[in-house]
């Protein structure tokens, strides 16, 4: 595949192809053990292997944690463990519109739409209390510090997330303010107000669980509408944030609808044509090369990973080394003779789309 028009405008379309790939979600939808950190890492690049696209370790690091430390703060601020289902919606109603004039991908993303409604929309409060705790708990060591969030005062300086005090409550909850007081048979007696110490309103509805309707929620929809410098720090450096040279926040014409949801997803994004004939284009998350090379020095160790050259064709030694991590995804316990693990059929199933 050549660096063309079409391929420019065919990048995003090939990621969401793959993300929404039959055999994909049926892994996916496997009830299954939490995947480790590594095994999320793994995933998320070979999911970008399948475009022409192309990320050094740099800025496929940093593209990483704007979308983890976006997911964490979405997930945090539910104002129900149900609403985590809302926010999928949201982001599967993002890539709906964009998708909507390409059928067969269409229908690959109303399928998830069914199975997702078919498999959470039953689930009791108490088990998505459950989902929503194990993905806190996921997310609970990582502090990374994003510029939109601290501009917004969501996130402090140590990269801890800050819960709000006002706005709506839960739906199907009161405003909270008030104490009542029952005897045992069930009569109200006396009545108590209080200072909530923030300004809250009821919900005036619930969102919309179906394949269409509005979400209500905010939470998973475009958070960088407004063009502006995405940058990410990790917490605890003694580094302050670098001033970065104004970039025009003009997309590439060759792919600007993709990244338009890609930034609608992940953050805002700088395309840069390469100088050489190679195919694909390379996609830079920082203002300058010297930001690059300063962020890919500062980087722990335990955070960085290898380079990644996104090509339109397979790397072998990609997957020698994604056959190694992928081990990770191995169920515990004895298979029975013959049994491919879950990650050995992930693996050979994504080197087949």
């Amino acid at each position: 595949m050549s660096c063309s028009c079409h391929s420019g405008t065919s990048f995003m379309n090939d990621i969401i192809t793959t993300m929404f790939n039959k055999k994909f979600l049926e892994e996916l939808f496997k009830p299954q053990e939490l995947y480790s950190k590594k095994a999320l890492r793994t995933v998320f690049d070979r999911l970008a292997h399948a475009s022409i696209m192309r990320l050094n370790q740099a800025s496929m690091d940093k593209l990483y944690d704007l979308m983890t430390m976006a997911f964490k703060y979405q997930v945090l601020l539910c104002p129900r463990p149900k609403d985590i289902l809302l926010v999928s919606f949201n982001h599967m109603d993002a890539i709906k519109d964009f998708v909507k004039d390409t059928p067969s991908i269409l229908s690959q993303v109303d399928e998830t739409y069914r199975q997702l409604i078919e498999m959470y929309t039953p689930l009791s409060s108490g088990e998505f209390q459950l989902i929503r705790q194990t993905l806190l708990i996921f997310f609970q060591d990582m502090h990374i510090r994003v510029s939109i969030f601290l501009k917004d005062k969501v996130q402090n300086s140590n990269g801890r997330f800050v819960l709000p005090t006002s706005g709506s409550v839960p739906h199907g909850t009161q405003v909270p303010g008030l104490i009542r007081i029952f005897s045992c048979t069930g009569e109200e007696l006396t009545r108590q107000q209080f200072n909530n110490g923030g300004n809250y309103n009821a919900a005036l509805r619930e969102g919309s669980f179906e394949i269409f309707g509005d979400r209500v929620t905010k939470l998973g929809t475009n958070m960088y509408s407004v063009s502006r410098p995405v940058e990410t720090h990790m917490s605890g450096t003694s580094k302050n944030s670098a001033q970065h040279t104004k970039v025009s926040a003009a997309p590439n014409p060759l792919a600007k609808e993709e990244l338009n949801l890609l930034a609608r997803l992940m953050g805002g994004l700088e395309v840069e044509k390469p100088g050489n004939t190679d195919s694909g284009f390379r996609v830079n998350l920082f203002a300058t090369d010297e930001e690059e090379e300063e962020a890919l020095i500062s980087r722990p160790d335990e955070l960085s990973y290898g380079v990644i050259n996104i090509q339109a064709t397979k790397d072998q030694q990609a997957n020698a080394e994604l056959a190694k991590i992928m081990g990770e995804f191995t169920e515990s316990g004895d298979q029975s003779p013959g049994a491919s693990s879950k990650g050995d059929d992930l693996l050979a199933m994504m080197d087949g789309l």
